[in-house]
């Protein structure tokens, strides 16, 4: 497993563990439903990329896996939107870190393979 892959699969772990500390009111659950889907999908993608069959798939993979993380730092930022148990702060600061920084280097993967073509 590559350092990426396994950062990926990191980070899920710990959004998944994140996610258990808040309530289970009807609007978290919705975005836990998402954030769980979301930030799983992303790494599984980045996963499908390393045996992908072309170039081509391996770009259209890593794309998603960046779709997918774009939209885990939504729902990150729509939690630390609505939170209002401050022990949870750091923790979700730092998601949402992790998070901006998975989008910064899929983004790049994307963007220098785009450029290889």
């Amino acid at each position: 497993m590559n350092d990426l892959s396994n950062r990926l699969l990191i980070f899920a772990i710990n959004v998944i563990k994140f996610l258990r500390k808040l309530l289970n009111t009807p609007e978290y659950k919705v975005v836990k439903y998402q954030l769980i889907k979301s930030s799983t999908s992303s790494g599984a993608n980045y996963e499908e990329a390393q045996g992908a069959s072309s170039k081509a798939d391996f770009t259209n993979k890593v794309r998603i896996s960046l779709k997918e993380m774009r939209e885990t730092n939504f729902w990150l930022r729509i939690i630390k939107g609505i939170n209002t148990n401050e022990k949870l702060n750091d923790e979700i600061d730092n998601l949402v870190k992790e998070s901006q920084e998975l989008k910064n280097i899929l983004g790049s993967i994307c963007v220098k393979t785009t450029r290889k073509k």
